[in-house]
């Protein structure tokens, strides 16, 4: 399989297995889709890493692939392409993208896709489409000025020109920049340590935040009422306040 699903400790890590540079070619995309919706209703998996191994994180579509794909195969492609990504980008649990050596092309395109990026100080990520004569396809125009603002978007898009790891962190495009030998275990911790939390809660925060970035604020504020109330219905909310009562803050153990 290219792409393959383990999980321990309640972290599920998606993880690509293309060598030697994690293409994603059609069956990668479909068996992604397939995993993150796997990920996605399995109660054992309460936070998700996605990562592509020590030396890359994906490198971007199968170009030769693509090459043999004529207007009438890609309208009939395209929107497959872009699915397989949303359901990453929709599973409704805390998901970290685990970047080591290059993500372009699709390869940041599902980086994107995740609440969180953890990238190694060797990583190199960028939208190098426009050098193909094409756009990112698989989301790119539309998630990437989301997170780093339509300028410095364009200026990815526009050239194609790949950035290093402390101008993805001081573009907001990379959160963390780590020695590459400690990018999965800071990875994994991280969604571990999510993974103990209340899972109902966590999943009404990301839908709200979310929900809000692609909407009106009153919208946004509507999700956020309903769910903020509905959680007064959830264990969790009980055990978290009776413990803040007894305990203090910060010490409630979830289920």
């Amino acid at each position: 399989m290219t792409v393959n699903l383990e999980v321990a400790d309640g972290v599920g890590t998606i993880r690509l297995d293309r060598p030697p540079m994690n293409a994603l070619d059609v069956a990668t995309q479909d068996r992604l889709k397939e995993l993150a919706e796997e990920a996605t209703r399995r109660e054992d998996v309460r936070a998700v890493v996605i990562y592509g191994g020590e030396r890359v994180f994906a490198a971007g579509a199968d170009i030769k692939e693509m090459q043999e794909m004529d207007h009438t195969a890609m309208v009939l492609r395209a929107r497959a392409l872009q699915d397989s990504f949303t359901a990453v980008a929709r599973i409704p649990k805390p998901v970290v993208a685990a970047i080591t050596g290059y993500a372009l092309g699709g390869g940041c395109e599902l980086a994107l896709c995740a609440d969180f990026r953890i990238a190694a100080d060797n990583a190199k990520l960028g939208q190098p489409e426009i050098l193909l004569g094409l756009i990112p396809g698989a989301g790119g125009t539309q998630r990437l000025p989301r997170l780093v603002g339509p300028s410095k978007a364009k200026d990815l898009i526009f050239t194609g020109r790949q950035v290093k790891a402390d101008e993805a962190l001081a573009i907001g495009l990379v959160d963390r920049v780590v020695p590459a030998a400690e990018v999965y275990e800071q990875a994994h911790a991280w969604a571990a340590r999510l993974a103990q939390g209340p899972a109902i809660a966590l999943r009404a925060a990301k839908e709200s935040v979310d929900t809000g970035l692609e909407t009106d604020i009153d919208t946004g504020l509507a999700v956020e009422r309903n769910w903020f109330a509905g959680l007064f219905a959830t264990e969790d909310r009980e055990r978290g306040m009776r413990s803040f009562v007894e305990e203090g803050p910060g010490k409630a153990k979830f289920l």
